[in-house]
């Protein structure tokens, strides 16, 4: 049974985990490179949640009791006690090896490392956990708070007991769960994220402009957002990395990204972060930009 949850990274996806975690009752360790960083992100889920509370959504009272269950830290000596440790840093092999390597080392004999990667194959990054058999996969979709799914990946070691726990945890913090094999993607993005690199081609190509593609996959396939918005929302440097390491991780040129996407990247458009994406923010209203 999970009784402390550790989160490393709180930016968005970092501070929906733990949000999730310490509303499930749980001790929640949320950090980043500084106290600072892990402080503010506490105090906006604190916001957030007193938004909630005004709105007549959220009980007075879990929303009292989860942001108490939340603690910061920047040490890694802190991770200790925890049951559970999740990575949920920007979606960068090389860094998310870094932190496995200096949270390992403070990892208790029975606590099990997870990694909320969306692409990256669970059995290489196992290599610099302190053992594979505790490492494993667990990709939440943001918003955290309101997707009900998360992905469950083992790794090629992973034990059976890791997975039985993993599971018990988020069936504890109300989530519906899928298991999938350790290949690039997953399930999900695997699925989706070439959908959204297709529909950045057709918008390089011309065949329909941002308006129309986002129209056309509302209403012609019910999807409540448009691919180009969703692209905007998820960050376009996310998803060319995403599509980077399917390349790389296959061989298989259909997961070559879009050129546009790359232009984009490479502009600094990122999406709603950078305020400027398929879409431009920087009014009330977002606009196309092409």
């Amino acid at each position: 049974m999970i009784r402390t949850v550790a989160v490393i990274g709180a930016g968005q996806m970092g501070s929906g985990i733990a949000q999730v975690s310490a509303q499930a009752g749980m001790k929640v360790l949320l950090g980043d490179v500084s106290v600072e960083l892990a402080d503010k992100a506490r105090d906006k889920i604190a916001k957030g949640l007193a938004k909630l509370v005004e709105k007549g959504k959220v009980d007075a009272a879990l929303a009292a009791s989860t942001v108490a269950n939340l603690h910061s830290f920047s040490d890694h000596a802190a991770l200790a006690e925890a049951d559970l440790v999740i990575e949920a840093a920007t979606e960068r092999e090389d860094i998310k090896h870094k932190i496995f390597e200096s949270a390992g080392k403070h990892l208790a004999s029975h606590a099990v490392m997870a990694s909320n990667t969306s692409s990256i194959p669970i059995t290489r990054m196992a290599v610099s956990s302190p053992d594979p058999a505790r490492f494993i996969g667990i990709h939440f979709f943001n918003p955290v708070p309101l997707m009900k799914l998360v992905e469950v990946i083992p790794g090629l070691a992973t034990s059976v007991g890791t997975i039985d726990l993993v599971r018990g945890f988020v069936g504890d913090i109300g989530k519906e769960i899928v298991l999938s094999q350790d290949e690039p993607g997953f399930i999900v993005n695997r699925i989706f994220v070439p959908f959204i690199n297709e529909a950045a081609f057709v918008l390089g190509s011309g065949t329909g402009s941002v308006v129309d593609i986002d129209k056309g996959v509302k209403l012609g396939l019910n999807h409540p957002m448009g691919p180009l918005e969703l692209a905007d929302f998820i960050g376009l440097d996310t998803l060319l990395e995403i599509m980077k390491i399917y390349l790389a991780s296959t061989g298989d040129p259909k997961y070559r990204p879009a050129p546009l996407l790359q232009k984009y990247v490479e502009a600094g458009w990122l999406g709603r972060k950078s305020g400027r994406g398929f879409y431009d923010y920087s009014g009330e209203t977002p606009v196309p930009t092409r």
